[in-house]
């Protein structure tokens, strides 16, 4: 099937009740293909509530999609069409749901297991990168697996995804992202590359390893914003004490406050704790009960809409802004953003 096969969406797919996700204005549902019975997802989003922004970005993000097309780990983008009143876009669907709701299902969660995903999320980013795209909002929800017996990991969403190179200067200046996992150059609002997506992934690294995020704040997200800015997390114990000095190492290469001094894709793949052809396989039974708590906070929070679109993300820049002024006099360090 082609991303173009002509005709209307109705006379090659049909929708299916089941709703696997809702946006502010899409809605992705199961479908099946009628010529080859296979299920796929479909974003369906409502034309009547999109800006013209919103149109430009759609076919952004469509875009990266087909320029992505081949690669296992990232989710594929079969075809779109549109009528009157809908966009739809069918893409591959991961029925094995979300990585971090899996680890907790097994009896037994080891290093290894953390390695090899790792690594597999890493192959991922370096293909995107190669390819001269950012996804720019890697977290757990992104992450998904091939399907219940098949654990391949599927990266998905590629809503915020942007090509490198449309920017008079080749780097991204739009603050977007989701609050702990968004880098500090974004929160500083300078100019980006690849590296934020790095960040990310160091994130869900760490977490993948103790069961929660390195960067949390009880007094709000502006006390959040400052830690993440200064790269300020811990290896605290007990959590990390069974994790192995390789994977500490990795971890403190990649969650580096300075974009130039955090480590590459490419270098990710070369590190010693990716290359060992076996690493701690301790049982990571703290880790993965960590997890379980980690996952019923973030239901929660999806529950109360919690994650940020990039309008909000300026919003909350602006308060950070505000807040500097009023008590040093200097917003310098998240000056500097620039429109795409």
């Amino acid at each position: 099937m082609t991303n173009n096969p002509g005709g209307r969406f109705e006379d090659y797919y049909r929708l299916m009740d089941a709703e696997l996700g809702k946006g502010q204005f899409s809605t992705v549902k199961r479908a099946v293909e009628i010529s080859t019975k296979r299920e796929v997802a479909v974003k369906c989003i409502k034309k009547s509530e999109m800006t013209q922004e919103d149109i430009d970005a759609l076919d952004i993000e469509k875009g990266v999609m087909r320029k992505l097309k081949g690669n296992r780990n990232l989710i594929q983008l079969y075809a779109d069409f549109e009528d009157t009143e809908y966009h739809y876009l069918v893409m591959e669907l991961a029925r094995g749901g979300e990585l971090f709701h899996k680890i907790v299902e097994r009896e037994v969660y080891t290093e290894q297991q953390a390695r090899d995903t790792v690594r597999e999320i890493t192959t991922a980013m370096l293909y995107c990168h190669q390819n001269g795209v950012v996804h720019r909002d890697l977290k757990p929800e992104n992450v998904l697996l091939a399907s219940a017996t098949d654990e391949t990991i599927k990266i998905a969403d590629f809503g915020f995804a942007k090509e490198l190179g449309t920017t008079a200067d080749g780097l991204l200046h739009t603050a977007c992202g989701t609050p702990g996992y968004v880098a500090p150059e974004i929160l500083r609002q300078q100019p980006y590359g690849p590296s934020v997506d790095i960040w990310s992934l160091g994130v869900i690294f760490y977490i993948l390893l103790c069961g929660y995020p390195p960067f949390h704040s009880d007094k709000g997200q502006d006390h959040l914003f400052k830690k993440i800015k200064h790269a300020d997390y811990q290896f605290d114990s007990p959590d990390w004490d069974d994790i192995s000095a390789e994977a500490k190492n990795l971890i403190s290469n990649i969650l580096v406050a300075d974009p130039r001094k955090r480590l590459t894709a490419q270098q990710i793949m070369e590190h010693e704790w990716m290359q060992k052809d076996r690493v701690n396989d301790a049982n990571l039974a703290r880790a993965r009960q960590n997890l379980v708590r980690f996952n019923a906070r973030r239901k929660l929070k999806a529950a109360q809409k919690a994650v940020l679109t990039t309008v909000r993300m300026r919003r909350l820049l602006d308060g950070l802004r505000s807040a500097a002024e009023s008590t040093s006099g200097s917003a310098a360090d998240i000056e500097g953003q620039a429109q795409e």
